[in-house]
């Protein structure tokens, strides 16, 4: 069964935080690397000269009780059943902070690496671009309650370019460093060179609004306007003060900034709550907003949908406009204590919202996908048929540019190829001259058309006497 969904072609990865997702032991040995030191009292990575109440990074690599340590701050490694996941969880990215912001590009190599190694085809993460610049910006421009003319305060005298052109030189050096890590350019080059991949601008939800307003104007902006961007995102827990306050507010900025930035995608944590969590009041409205103000095109976690309010309208109105869910199982059990069937996934897909799985932060989680395919599986007693379909959806929704490989709502109608690769067999020929031209012209379709040639290979070796129809629920 390992070998089985460590093999299974298994798309792309579209809900991923870059600082979250690298295993915490190569974080140490970045940290080691850099003369980073530890806090001895909060087990926070800090800049040298290591002074009083602090222990040199590089100590873990001899030190194992202090290695262990560094990993169960940094990680859920050895959490205890029962305790406050979602606070230990959220605040481990304040912990290595100080190693994740000074290593970006070494960072998409690892991650990378993992994904095609984990055979996906295609990844998207999440970082914070210009971060610095977009604090100092908002705090120069202040609040304006009329978003247009905050809008306008940004643009003037270039400073928003500004921002774009500081995010771009960011994602050159990141790009140069990964392509080194990877070594990309040599005889040699790691798995995780292949891979496309894209950046969603993440925006601090927890923010000041003049600060979340600028950070999703320069995320936006720098969607239309590098193709390394793609999407801005909201990050931070759902659940904080001003998280709550704000919500219908920044709603309202994107569905503003949408119309500014037509282009630009939208996927939005929405609904990462639970009762117990926040208020009932707050249980109530989150994913409708997400979905029918802010226009967002993927909506991230999702696990409150069935405490909101009219939830099977939410639901229609999802799979009629084809907005995805990115479950993250192994985060929505840590963070919120949902697991089985307290989970929606079931309802989700009962009524046709596509549904894709993801990892979140798979370092902090100690997960990979894999883990997360064989989780549903044995949980929800998906068939073959089932994962294919699941896998597919993580790119017939990813925001890569072009149209698809499929027709239609693959979700509601199957998959069938579109005109110009009917008849054409992924993996058993080259592809007809029209077939290869409509490829070549389409990025999502070609990152498909790979995917459709490894499932055809994937079934060819792990094909037994019978199909497999997979494991039974709580096998």
């Amino acid at each position: 069964m390992r070998e089985f969904f460590r093999e299974l072609p298994k798309g792309g990865e579209l809900h991923n935080h870059l600082s979250g997702a690298v295993s915490t032991e190569y974080l140490i040995g970045l940290a080691a690397d850099d003369s980073l030191c530890v806090d001895t009292s909060t087990m926070t990575a800090v800049a040298p000269p290591c002074g009083p109440g602090t222990r040199p990074a590089a100590d873990a690599r001899t030190d194992r009780a202090f290695h262990d340590a560094v990993v169960r701050a940094w990680s859920m490694q050895d959490f205890p059943e029962g305790g406050n996941g979602h606070d230990h969880f959220f605040a481990t990215f304040g912990k290595f902070g100080e190693v994740t912001w000074r290593n970006r590009g070494k960072l998409l190599a690892e991650v990378a690496d993992d994904a095609a190694e984990q055979r996906q085809f295609y990844l998207e993460t999440m970082v914070s671009p210009a971060s610095g610049g977009a604090k100092q910006l908002a705090a120069d421009v202040g609040w304006d309650e009329n978003l247009s003319d905050l809008h306008s305060k940004l643009l003037a005298g270039g400073r928003l370019d500004r921002l774009v052109a500081e995010a771009g030189t960011e994602a050159d050096d990141a790009n140069a460093r990964f392509r080194a890590a990877g070594r990309c350019d040599t005889d040699t080059p790691r798995p995780g060179c292949r891979l496309p991949v894209r950046w969603i601008s993440q925006v601090s939800r927890g923010s000041s609004p003049e600060r979340v307003f600028t950070q999703l104007a320069l995320g936006m902006r720098l969607a239309e306007r590098d193709g390394r961007f793609v999407a801005v995102n909201l990050v931070q827990p759902e659940d904080g003060e001003r998280a709550l306050r704000d919500y219908s507010l920044q709603m309202r900025m994107i569905q503003y900034l949408r119309g500014v930035y037509p282009d630009a995608h939208v996927t939005l944590h929405a609904g990462e709550l639970w009762p117990g969590l926040v208020k009932p009041e707050d249980l109530s409205f989150h994913i409708k907003d997400a979905v029918g103000v802010a226009g967002a095109e993927r909506i991230g976690h999702g696990v409150d949908l069935v405490h909101e309010d009219d939830w099977q309208g939410t639901a229609r109105s999802m799979a009629a406009k084809e907005v995805a869910v990115e479950v993250p199982f192994t985060s929505n059990a840590q963070i919120l204590g949902v697991r089985g069937a307290d989970h929606p996934f079931e309802t989700y897909r009962r009524y046709g919202v596509p549904v894709v799985l993801a990892t979140d932060d798979p370092g902090i989680s100690r997960v990979d996908i894999s883990h997360e395919y064989r989780y549903a599986a044995e949980t929800y007693g998906l068939s073959y048929a089932e994962l294919k379909d699941v896998a597919r959806a993580s790119l017939e929704y990813a925001f890569l540019p072009g149209a698809s490989l499929w027709q239609g709502n693959p979700t509601r109608d199957g998959h069938r190829f579109t005109r110009a690769c009917a008849g054409s067999h992924p993996g058993a020929r080259p592809p007809a001259p029209e077939c290869r031209t409509f490829l070549a012209g389409n990025a999502k379709a070609g990152v498909q058309w790979r995917q459709e040639a490894a499932l055809r290979e994937f079934e060819r070796t792990f094909r037994p006497g019978r199909p497999w129809t997979g494991p039974r629920a709580g096998a």
